[in-house]
């Protein structure tokens, strides 16, 4: 079966209290789950979504306390897009607004209207206006943020690419997607499952000769889904054939992950729905406490001291 689109994109920030701020207060995304990196358990790891924690909204996050910015460029994953229900655009520009926050746009692409803004550490952000709204989906309705105007899911990745050709051929000759037209450098690719983050948009970018660095405001990996472990190893062994370099599966505790590079450089991700974020916290309880893995439990005291403390409560 096709991979039927994104399951989460993981980005790096510097300040885990304006990142929280943030993606819950003015975006109005829930914060489906608190623990830390599994490699760096020091540092907090965020996710954000939408109110049951469903594959294809979550946006999380490495706080690194001070971490420098880093520079988008060649090989790197550059924009996260969201949709936002039919007709909620002009809300969100008054939300930004009376904010005094700044945005670009409204701009149509590919028929679609949107705007554009900047996260506190620049990640570049898209808010996409749909023509029908996905009911299938748990819009997570807080500060200040209607049910009609609150963001679904993800509409789509960009990767910033010297070339696309090469990439095209993973996601349509392997991935199973479609060509789903072309805007200037823009050139744009769906599953056929119409699930949620179903879209891919390469942009064939030779101009940006210098190579992506990693840093707080950057996309550290793009994640699609695979529908159970099973489903995960029949891609791995696929993607081998192919002469990829694939990493073993790993326990994330919430799914299980394989990580490799598509052509272009951009670290890609395959991961399982399952068990999902109600793992260990029921839906309404979702990012409550700080969850740690079996395998980090017996340090919970001194990882507690080393993370900094958080203010919780959405500040809209």
């Amino acid at each position: 079966m096709p991979i039927s689109g994104l399951h989460h994109i993981t980005a790096i920030a510097s300040d885990p209290q304006a990142n929280l701020d943030f993606y819950t207060g003015v975006l109005g995304l829930r914060l489906v789950k608190r623990t830390v990196n599994f490699d760096d358990p020091g540092t907090y790891h965020f996710y954000f979504g939408d109110e049951a924690g469903t594959p294809g909204t979550i946006l999380t996050f490495f706080p690194w306390p001070g971490a420098f910015p880093g520079r988008p460029g060649s090989g790197m994953a550059s924009a996260v897009a969201f949709s936002i229900p039919a007709g909620s655009l002009d809300f969100w520009m008054e939300r930004f607004a009376t904010r005094a926050l700044d945005f670009d746009g409204p701009f149509e692409r590919l028929g679609q209207p949107g705007i554009s803004l900047r996260d506190p550490d620049g990640l570049h952000l898209e808010l996409i206006e749909q023509s029908e709204n996905d009911e299938r989906l748990a819009r997570w309705s807080a500060a200040g943020v209607p049910a009609q105007a609150a963001i679904e899911s993800f509409h789509s990745v960009s990767l910033c690419l010297n070339g696309y050709e090469a990439s095209a051929r993973l996601l349509t000759e392997t991935f199973g997607y479609e060509t789903a037209g072309e805007e200037g450098d823009r050139f744009r690719f769906r599953s056929p499952s119409g699930a949620a983050g179903a879209l891919a948009d390469l942009r064939c970018q030779p101009d940006r000769l210098l190579r992506g660095q990693m840093g707080a405001g950057t996309i550290h990996h793009v994640a699609f889904r695979a529908s159970d472990p099973e489903d995960q190893l029949a891609w791995r062994e696929k993607l081998v054939e192919q002469g990829f370099n694939v990493t073993p599966a790993l326990d994330r505790q919430y799914f299980r992950s394989i990580y490799f590079r598509e052509p272009g450089g951009v670290l890609f991700e395959i991961a399982t729905d399952p068990p999902g974020f109600t793992l260990d916290e029921e839906v309404g309880a979702l990012g409550a406490g700080l969850k740690l893995p079996p395998w980090l439990e017996a340090q919970r005291p001194r990882i507690e001291k080393l993370l900094p403390e958080m203010r919780l409560g959405v500040r809209a």
